[in-house]
């Protein structure tokens, strides 16, 4: 199979068919958080490389679930160290659509930079690239990069918009899909106006998008139902998804149902209740039970 008719299955996979994304990317700094909620202290490991093996044990055991499949699930957000290593002897971007039709995706920036006008910008990324490069061998299809807006303040909420699309001109250019997570935190003390700002800045963006050009949109359920709504019909928006943004699961599934055409791809939503001690039957029976609540939500 080349390349082009790879890309081609993936993005029509993400357009039609029903689902949600899994964000199985936390990175070092949320990594001992995403690890304690399993059930795993801080004890269990003594350096970074004992502590990424122990997540990676942890995202293996999601992945190899038989209920996280492309039945449900459109595709995988993955950490860079998580694209390097295997699942079951095979790359993981190759398990994943391989052996589950999950399509894989790169959390690709390094970081928030310190807030400023309200917003925290992402961290400058001088190794792109080459990672953009090695994305492209290890056959993954897409990437995502986050910012946060804490306040609504207009000038650094198109400061963030700005950024956002000007990486992804440059993964555009390499040939991946781009995920633009522009996040408001779900604290954020004038919620619904830095959204209706982030809205402005999202839709003059767009319009500056090249001819046939798409990428995708990931964004905090909003205070008011469907406000993402024409962002879902733009046609170069290839999809807009939801993160859970600290929201329980089942509060992430009630506001995510009320707002039409927007999937989930929840992190923290997804893994909430799973635990290393759970026998293996008691796991996949509690992932099983999470996909398909996340899905139904999804299907609005």
């Amino acid at each position: 199979m080349n390349a082009l008719s790879l890309q081609t299955q993936q993005t029509r996979k993400i357009r039609t068919q029903p689902g949600f994304i899994a964000a199985l990317d936390q990175s070092g700094g949320s990594t001992p958080k995403a690890l304690a909620a399993y059930g795993v202290p801080a004890g269990a490991f003594k350096n970074d490389e004992e502590m990424f093996a122990l997540v990676h044990q942890m995202r293996t055991r999601i992945m190899t679930s038989p209920g996280f499949n492309g039945d449900r699930i459109l595709g995988a957000i993955l950490f860079e160290g998580t694209m390097e290593l295997e699942v079951e002897g095979r790359p993981t971007a190759d398990y994943l659509w391989g052996a589950k039709r999950v399509v894989p995706f790169l959390k690709i920036d390094k970081g928030l930079a310190e807030a400023h006008d309200g917003v925290q910008l992402m961290k400058p990324m001088p190794g792109l690239a080459a990672l953009l490069q090695r994305a492209n061998a290890k056959r993954i299809y897409g990437t995502k990069m986050r910012s946060v807006i804490q306040q609504a303040n207009a000038t650094g909420i198109h400061a963030v918009v700005a950024q956002q699309f000007e990486v992804a001109a440059q993964i555009l250019a390499a040939g991946l899909m781009p995920i633009v997570e522009p996040e408001v935190d779900i604290h954020c003390p004038d919620k619904a106006q830095a959204e209706d700002e982030l809205k402005a800045a999202l839709q003059q963006a767009l319009a500056g998008l090249s001819a046939g050009q798409q990428l995708m949109l990931k964004l905090t359920l909003p205070s008011r139902d469907d406000l993402y709504a024409e962002l879902t019909r733009d046609p170069r928006v290839l999809k807009v998804v939801a993160l859970s943004g600290g929201y329980s699961r089942a509060d992430g599934n009630a506001l995510l149902a009320r707002n039409h055409g927007v999937v989930a791809s929840f992190s923290r939503a997804l893994v909430e209740g799973l635990s290393a001690p759970q026998s293996d039957e008691a796991f996949d029976s509690e992932l099983d039970a999470a996909i398909q609540g996340i899905y139904e939500a999804s299907l609005t």
